[in-house]
């Protein structure tokens, strides 16, 4: 939440803004019921409350201390992102925390393949639309008890069924919470399958000496925040450093076609994806989400399979901040998955008040130069024409984009949902134009339908952008099937048929096992000395938290620790990037905690066998409270979360 105090803003406006603010933002205490830590003392004695955080602002407002309100509203912001961490709703898991099953369960060799886990949870997957599948990304929310399990991401394997044998799946796990006594986390994986085909998948889970899976992947993303370079066997997409926006798409295919926007645009960044933004009342000015200087909220998350780049805030004005309408929210999110010849983008536009909008776009791409020879757009039934848009069409279109006969490059956007709530029915424009004064080929959807939007008004968009090499005679084919599955996707659902009657009992029913090195097994192959690690590394603490004589594993700041001979590699993170140097923890002097903390590679280098530690950093995931051990919370004076 950003609040902007100029002189040219009005006290009225400013006392709206704080009023909506109560109505809106999380009202309950992060510390609400919280437990005395060891010295006595709760979290609330330790920080300021959002309402008193609120209450300091209008004070502040009213008597002119623009210097002590600025500060305000960032310690505000802080507040709110403590509560989302805290409070926030993971939402509804397909099965429920306690709908679990025992490994010890399993027939003998698939309970042989999965030694070292003790619990699994099964779920189905049925193609209901008669189309075969490959790599279809399926996103799961999963809940465990909290007792089950230390870290998901690090524990969580999910395994298919197939012929009667298990079979490692490749997963990504990301959102970890914390909520009631359990423990969720969402899930994500590709899948292969037949027409009308139904698969079962064990999830499991409960494996105190697992690590951080490694799975290969053609995906790779480099750069740091959102300003971020992703790239797979396909194309290669680069974000705007300065705002997150699509910048430029290179095809990998033969000449390495590069997709971009020239020139300098507004005084912003020019890029190829240019949504969202809107024109205010009056066709005053236009209000770009490309217009801002860095993005005033964002989430990252990074993996084998999938990166997901999401911001959301206000749209900027070309004079921001002497004007700084809190009026349109937008939240875009990019996916960009490994090995496919698509990625996605979802988006909102929240509507905080009543406000007139002459004009506004959910969906712009400009591409400069003339890389294309023909336009293409699909209509409500899905049918992919080759042609400009009848006029009888131009609302009503249901996908775009342009292709080369010549060189068989094509870049084309399928709109799988469009649709609004508080508003009449949208308009589904953006005809493809192969000219925009010579700038190159464009297309633009303007959807409203009225020009003064309610509060409460929610525009909501998920599209499919596709590169293939496209024919006349076979890509109409091609887009076609892909539209039809992403619109009718996999579903999942709870499985808890007497699968273990399909277990093969051959001897080589289970290839292999899911154990890597040093994560247990049949003969426990390698976990004493970790376990002997995990338990020294409570002997290093922070002693920057005086009297709270809390280690980094109640802190869940150690993401991993793995073992290969006899070297030790310790993954950890920071609580924040204020603290950006994690040498203090593992070399540095910190002697003067009242318990004698001891740095890590130190205290390591005393567990036998262990002949070098290797200590490395990162900050994917970032750390918040929900990391915490039940016993760090306590010591924190934080309640059971």
């Amino acid at each position: 939440m950003r609040i902007a105090f100029q002189n040219a803003c009005s006290r009225l406006v400013l006392k709206s803004l704080l009023a909506g603010a109560v109505t809106a933002a999380l009202h309950s205490d992060v510390v609400s019921g919280q437990t005395p830590a060891a010295d006595g003392l709760v979290a609330q004695d330790r920080t300021d409350s959002f309402e008193a955080k609120l209450k300091l602002l209008q004070d502040a407002w009213e008597r002119k201390d623009f210097d002590l309100a600025r500060s305000l509203t960032h310690s505000l912001r802080d507040s709110v992102i403590q509560t989302q961490h805290e409070e926030e709703s993971p939402g509804q898991p397909l099965l429920p925390a306690g709908a679990f099953n025992r490994v010890e369960t399993l027939p003998g060799e698939w309970r042989r393949w999965a030694s070292g886990w003790e619990y699994f949870k099964s779920v189905a997957v049925e193609e209901p639309a008669g189309e075969p599948r490959t790599s279809e990304p399926v996103e799961l929310l999963l809940s465990v008890p909290g007792d089950q399990a230390i870290s998901l991401r690090r524990e969580l394997r999910l395994a298919a069924i197939r012929e009667g044998r298990l079979v490692e799946v490749p997963c990504q796990v990301f959102h970890e919470v914390s909520r009631g006594g359990e423990k969720l986390a969402k899930v994500l994986w590709m899948v292969d399958c037949q027409p009308r085909e139904k698969q079962t998948y064990l999830a499991f889970y409960g494996n105190p000496d697992a690590e951080l899976p490694d799975y290969p992947s053609d995906l790779e993303t480099t750069g740091e925040g959102f300003g971020l370079d992703i790239s797979n066997a396909i194309f290669k997409a680069s974000l705007s450093r300065q705002t997150g926006q699509l910048e430029r798409l290179t095809l990998r295919r033969e000449h390495g076609l590069e997709l971009f926007s020239g020139g300098e645009g507004h005084g912003e960044p020019a890029g190829i994806d240019w949504a969202h933004d809107y024109v205010d009342a009056g066709n005053f000015q236009k209000l770009r989400i490309s217009l801002w200087d860095t993005c005033p909220d964002y989430e990252v998350i990074r993996g084998p399979l999938c990166t997901i780049v999401r911001r959301w805030g206000f749209p900027y004005s070309p004079v921001h901040p002497v004007y700084s309408p809190a009026r349109l929210k937008v939240d875009v999110e990019y996916r960009f998955y490994s090995g496919l010849p698509w990625f996605q983008k979802t988006g909102s536009m929240t509507a905080v008040t009543n406000f007139r909008a002459e004009a506004l776009r959910d969906d712009e791409w400009v591409f400069s130069g003339q890389s294309f020879t023909d336009p293409v757009w699909l209509n409500r039934d899905g049918k992919l024409q080759v042609s400009a848009v009848p006029s009888e069409h131009q609302k009503d279109i249901h996908g775009v984009g342009f292709f080369n006969r010549q060189s068989q490059d094509s870049f084309i956007a399928l709109f799988l949902e469009h649709a609004a709530e508080g508003l009449p029915e949208l308009h589904h424009t953006g005809s493809p134009t192969m000219f925009y004064r010579w700038h190159g080929a464009v297309w633009s959807r303007y959807p409203l339908p009225l020009k003064d939007v309610p509060a409460g008004a929610v525009l909501r968009q998920k599209n499919a952008y596709l590169s293939i090499p496209f024919t006349v005679e076979d890509g109409p084919r091609q887009v076609e099937r892909l539209r039809r599955c992403l619109m009718q996707p996999v579903r999942l659902s709870a499985d808890q048929a007497p699968f273990f009657l399909v277990a093969a009992q051959s001897q080589d029913a289970a290839v292999g096992r899911l154990a890597r090195p040093g994560e247990g097994g049949v003969d426990g192959e390698g976990t004493t000395v970790k376990r002997q690690i995990w338990a020294a590394l409570h002997d290093c603490k922070d002693a920057q938290l005086y009297t709270a004589d809390i280690n980094l594993v109640e802190l869940g700041l150690i993401q991993d620790v793995r073992l290969r001979g006899d070297v030790a590699t310790i993954v950890m993170s920071m609580p924040h990037r204020g603290r950006s140097r994690p040498g203090y923890f593992v070399d540095g002097s910190i002697s003067v905690h009242p318990t004698l903390s001891v740095p890590i590679r130190e205290r390591i280098m005393q567990v036998p066998g262990v002949r070098q530690v290797v200590v490395k950093h990162t900050w994917d995931p970032e750390w918040n409270s929900n990391r915490l051990t039940p016993e760090g919370r306590g010591k924190l004076g934080l309640p059971e979360n």
